[in-house]
């Protein structure tokens, strides 16, 4: 595979990841207007206390703020990545940092859905493919070898 092809791959999967973090947020602050399903921070707050059933309810304000910091974080990290040069980027172990940042949230927010809702879920909604795209990205080389 050609490294254009690679860097181009890297690119997609960052924008990807970022827009499915970041539209959400959006969602519960209300700025995605008639196209939002929660459409303001409280109705997010019930929506994880369903998908957290298994926790104190007075964890639930804390849990809901952290899924977002965590969105907003590893959103925009993966987009601001998406367009720096990899010459830029490589020496940087900041971008396999936030992909892996993002594997992992991706994983309990999956595995938080199975427990509460069953395991359809989760992969109705590609959760578990999400974290998988993302853990890959965390580990794919900086710079392809070429076969050879």
């Amino acid at each position: 595979m050609s490294a254009r092809i690679s860097q181009m791959a890297l690119r997609y999967a960052r924008i990807a990841l970022a827009i499915s973090f970041l539209s959400p947020v959006a969602d519960r602050f209300g700025l995605l207007g008639r196209f939002g399903g929660w459409g303001n921070f409280a109705a997010f707050t019930a929506y994880t206390a369903k998908v957290n059933s298994f926790m104190p309810a007075s964890t639930i304000p804390f849990l809901a703020w952290s899924a977002t910091a965590g969105e907003l974080v590893c959103g925009f990290g993966l987009l601001i990545y998406a367009f720096v040069p990899s010459k830029v980027a490589a020496p940087s172990s900041l971008p396999r940092i936030l992909a892996f940042a993002s594997s992992i949230l991706l994983l309990l927010f999956a595995v938080s859905m199975t427990i509460s809702l069953g395991i359809k879920k989760p992969l109705d909604y590609s959760v578990f493919s999400a974290s998988a795209c993302a853990l890959l990205l965390a580990l794919y080389p900086d710079a392809p070898s070429r076969p050879g």
